[in-house]
């Protein structure tokens, strides 16, 4: 019994480290063979909703189909087999993806129609970062997200301000225009105000006279001139970020300087060794006094004590 255990969990840690890890050549290998049936399985997704294509080829597809979904049901399985809290891998991030990349071709079985949600699989792309060793950009990415999220006061202030201009122009032009133009209501009035706000313009709605017309000018310079605001916040969080990761907020022991890089070790104002905790390698060794100085002070102290003594 106790062999048997032993040989069950060998097997699970062997398949974990195939799975999960990415250290070594059949790991790799393992990863980058199921992004390839991912990529594959939503080519064939697209290539299905041709038409003609599927109109020749359906059959095959929804065979090639089956067959991505049972490799891919086989695989979740093995997951979650060599983990010891499998649940919780269903519900992080990844765990998630995998089963809805397996979920609508089961369900079609119930729902038809449920298949065209398999483009979904295209997600579960996202484990190149983890194959190819890309986790920099990971960071990178967690970066841009915390920019964003300290900027979400400022962010959601313009938005406001946004939805305020769309509801006022949306009003003021549903009163000037006549609903022949086509502003038959507030809402479509708030929908021309939106489109030309953004300047889009997508010409199904546009103001005939020229009061109308000329608030409509008035708008499009006005989206010009406020598009910027929320990039120029934005940016600045991020580059508020770049320097908070590059940049150290550690005062200069020797003129009190901050600023400096994470990695410099000496600092870039005075000179002075920055780390407190460790000794300058660099700084010269003390100088050890000369015995003649040494004896030369001797008899100087003593002389003076002599005179003071007369």
């Amino acid at each position: 019994m106790t062999s048997m255990q032993s040989g069950e969990s060998s097997l699970r840690k062997r398949l974990f480290q195939i799975i999960f890890e990415s250290d070594t050549p059949l790991a790799k290998g393992f990863d980058i063979a199921l992004i390839s049936l991912i990529l594959l399985s939503v080519g064939i997704v697209f290539l299905d909703s041709v038409p003609s294509l599927h109109a020749h080829f359906g059959h095959i597809f929804l065979v090639m189909e089956w067959g991505f979904t049972l490799i891919f049901t086989l695989e979740l399985a093995l997951r979650l087999y060599c983990l010891e809290r499998p649940l919780r891998y269903l519900r992080s991030f990844y765990g998630i993806l995998d089963l809805l990349a397996i979920l609508p071709t089961w369900l079609s079985l119930f729902l038809p129609g449920a298949q065209s949600l398999l483009v979904l699989r295209v997600l579960r792309v996202l484990r190149v970062f983890r194959v190819l060793r890309l986790m920099e950009f990971v960071g990178e990415g967690r970066m841009l997200v915390q920019a964003l999220q300290r900027s979400k006061r400022k962010i959601f202030l313009f938005l406001t301000t946004v939805l305020l201009i769309i509801t006022i122009f949306g009003a003021l032009i549903y009163m000037i225009e006549p609903p022949e133009a086509g502003f038959t209501s507030m809402p479509r009035a708030m929908y021309w105000a939106i489109v030309t706000l953004t300047t889009v313009g997508y010409g199904d709605i546009a103001p005939v006279t020229p009061l109308g017309q000329f608030i409509s000018a008035f708008m499009m310079i006005l989206g010009y001139s406020i598009i910027a605001v929320p990039t120029g916040v934005f940016s600045a969080e991020v580059i508020r970020s770049i320097r908070e990761e590059r940049y150290s907020d550690e005062a200069c022991p020797g003129c009190g300087h901050e600023g400096h890089e994470r990695d410099a070790r000496y600092c870039r104002f005075c000179g002075t060794w920055l780390d407190e905790e460790t000794p300058d390698p660099n700084a010269p060794e003390p100088e050890e006094p000369d015995d003649n100085d040494a004896a030369q002070e001797t008899e100087q102290r003593d002389d003076t004590s002599a005179d003071e003594r007369q």
